[in-house]
This record gives structure tokens, sequence and C-alpha cells, in this order.
């Protein structure tokens, strides 16, 4: 079970949702938190691909390290980062429907260690606190786009 999700419906094509998404440079449209995000690996984004993303934490600037652990164009699209005993996976899931495009997030945060169960529910605060609009943000963006409103 996620730690925490959303679901919304874009009314625009997967396609188009799918690929605003993925393209590195509108991330700090839709995660205001994140500074910047850059792809470490060679070739297209794919399963394997490695990121850096520098974010912005309470004020200070702090870097991890990011990868693609599922990636299927148009569908679904999961992310990983493993630092100092936290795993962070954020899953991204696409369908097309009627009015355009469902697309759900969810996010899950383990820890390890012996003060996981404090810490762990403090971090998902802080990430729910920062990342659980994105799929809201993702709609005005890519719907923006569509009535050329940027």
């Amino acid at each position: 079970m996620a730690d925490f999700q959303s679901s919304i419906i874009i009314e625009r094509p997967v396609a188009e949702v799918f690929e605003y998404l993925i393209t590195l440079e509108n991330i700090t449209d839709i995660m205001p938190n994140v500074v910047k995000l850059e792809k470490l690996t060679e070739g297209p984004i794919k399963k394997g691909t490695k990121l850096l993303e520098t974010r912005n934490v309470r004020g200070r600037e702090t870097k991890a390290e990011i990868e693609i652990i599922e990636y299927e164009p148009n569908r679904v699209y999961t992310t990983e980062s493993v630092a100092g005993g936290i795993t962070i996976t954020y899953k991204y899931l696409f369908e097309a429907i009627e009015e355009g495009t469902q697309a759900q997030f969810e996010a899950d945060v383990k820890i390890k260690g012996l003060f996981s169960f404090f810490s762990r529910r403090a971090l998902v605060k802080i990430l729910k606190q920062e990342d659980g609009y994105l799929l809201r943000y993702l709609k005005e963006e890519v719907e923006g786009k569509k009535e050329g409103t940027e």
C-alpha cells in the first residue's frame, strides 16, 4: 500500500501527458522543490536510466540519485532513489479514457534502522507536502499548454 497517492483526469491524450512528465526540463514546473533534474546515463529515457535530482528541502539543497525502475511508454513510469537506508519509490500510471488521461501517482517510503518508524512518518509527511500535488500541477501545465496559457 502506498504511503500517499493521488489520481486526476487530464483532458489531453496519454502520449502528450506522458511525454510532458518524462521531459526532464518540465519537472521543476510540476515539482516546485526540485531545482534541477539531470540525466546521468546516455541515450533515451528508459528502464535503468539514472538521474541526479537537486531539490530544495527546507532551505537547503540536497542531491539524490534516482533510477527509473519501470518504464512502459504512455502507461507506467516508476522511479526509485536509495540513500542512507531510505528508499523512495514514485510510480506514475496512465490510462486513456474518454476525457483524455486518467493519471495516478503512488509514493512509497521505506527506512531501515532503529528509529525507522518515527523518521519514516516525518519523511512521508514532508514528501507529501512537497510532492503530493504534482498531478494537479501536471494537469495545469499540460492543459494550460493546450489553451496556450503558459
